[in-house]
C-alpha cells in the first residue's frame, strides 16, 4: 500500500524550504559581519568628530542678530 501524504503539508514544507534558501542566499550577498558593522561605525564617528573640529564659529566674523533687531 502507499502511503497516505498531506498535500498541503507537503506544499507548505517546499515552501519553506524554498523561502530558507532564498533567505539564506540573500544573507550572503548583502549580509556584513559584526566586525564590519562596527568598523563603519567607527569610520563614521571619527569622520563627524574630524568634522565637528574643523567646523567654523559662525559667530566669528559675524554680528548677532540682537543688533539688528534694536534699530527699529
Amino acid at each position: 500500500m502507499a502511503e497516505i501524504v498531506n498535500l498541503r503539508r507537503r506544499r507548505k514544507a517546499r515552501a519553506r524550504a524554498e523561502a530558507a534558501a532564498e533567505a539564506a542566499e540573500n544573507r550572503s550577498r548583502h549580509g556584513r559581519t559584526k566586525a564590519e558593522r562596527r568598523r563603519q561605525s567607527a569610520e563614521a564617528e571619527a569622520q563627524a568628530r574630524r568634522l565637528e573640529g574643523l567646523r567654523l564659529d559662525r559667530s566669528a566674523g559675524q554680528g548677532s542678530d540682537d543688533e539688528t533687531e534694536g534699530s527699529e
